[in-house]
């Protein structure tokens, strides 16, 4: 399909959006060595600062979630690629502090080379770094290895629960192992209803017939194998909620976040009715659903669908994830 998108020079993608991020929140944000986002008004140097980067084209996310109570720095690479290890060390050492710093990576190849190589950067530089790796995608199945489950959405509320325990002065320690518990507990699967173009080049993202719809699909359009004729909303949420709740060993007494994430063209009113099949479907077994989001927090361009991310909380998450933020596209008060 053609490419209908207002942009300018394709080349320029990644430095306009983040001067137009930057403009617009200008009260919070600064823009540091071209493409690294940062808080205006630093986190107190006693209190453990939060990393985290991946590719542009999937706004809000991550750069849109700096701020007060989540994310310290955000190094953006270019569309659906992620910055080099040398930019991510950059902002390593731009945050650097003796109560040190979590490296927030996603599960994807670039990623975690470029992590790599930002963790052996570090130590070299003697900084103290830590680095979590988010697995949250669940299309081949909730018994998947952790190593071939691709970073999703997920990593949106892990940034909320874990940047609210930095800004609460837990230590490095402290926040390392509430990271590891929550990080476990949160699953994530998507569908597509309909696939997007390439910011860039216009080359199509995925391939979908108009009467089709794939459960599992990547955020770069990576099949996930669940092709199949489209379906209601709610015969969708019963086919991706049961492998949700398996993952996340979700049973009676539990509490749950339900976060249903818009992929780019899919309305509030579609969101919204998930979201309603979906905590019903949670509330029948006993679980408790905490406050929730129907929103785009990771997209990809014009594709049409969702990701659906259900995470089991402790109190302590849930009283996290209740606990003030000021970043541009998360706002707790």
């Amino acid at each position: 399909m053609p490419m209908k998108k207002f942009i300018n020079d394709p080349a320029n993608l990644t430095k306009e959006l983040l001067e137009g991020l930057v403009g617009c929140y200008c009260d919070t944000l600064a823009l540091v060595n071209e493409k690294i986002v940062v808080r205006k008004t630093p986190k107190a140097a006693d209190k453990v600062a939060l990393v985290a980067f991946g590719g542009s084209g999937h706004e809000p996310a991550m750069h849109g979630f700096v701020g007060e109570g989540m994310l310290d720095a955000c190094v953006a690479g270019d569309i659906f690629a992620a910055p080099g290890g040398e930019k991510v060390f950059e902002a390593l050492d731009y945050v650097k502090r003796d109560a040190g710093t979590l490296l927030i990576t996603l599960n994807h190849n670039g990623d975690r080379m470029s992590g790599s190589k930002a963790m052996r950067k570090a130590q070299k530089a003697g900084l103290k770094v830590v680095e979590i790796v988010i697995h949250d995608d669940i299309a081949q199945g909730p018994d998947t290895p952790i190593e071939d489950k691709r970073g999703l959405g997920g990593v949106i509320p892990f940034i909320k629960v874990v940047g609210a325990a930095a800004e609460a002065g837990k230590s490095l320690d402290e926040i390392v192992a509430l990271a590891n518990a929550f990080n476990d507990g949160i699953a994530t699967l998507s569908v597509a209803l309909k696939t997007a173009t390439h910011p860039q080049n216009g080359g199509e993202i995925g391939s979908l017939a108009d009467d089709e719809m794939e459960i599992g699909m990547g955020q770069h359009g990576e099949g996930g194998g669940g092709i199949s004729k489209m379906c209601t909303a709610d015969e969708t949420v019963e086919k991706m909620l049961p492998p949700l709740v398996k993952a996340t060993k979700l049973a009676a007494g539990d509490k749950a976040l339900l976060i249903i994430n818009g992929s780019g063209a899919t309305t509030t009113m579609e969101m919204l009715i998930c979201y309603r099949k979906a905590k019903q479907m949670l509330e029948a077994m006993g679980v408790t659903v905490l406050p929730g989001k129907c929103d785009e927090l990771l997209t990809v361009q014009e594709m049409a669908g969702f990701q659906m991310i259900l995470c089991k909380c402790c109190d302590t998450c849930a009283q996290y994830l209740a606990a003030p933020a000021n970043a541009p596209y998360w706002t707790t008060r």
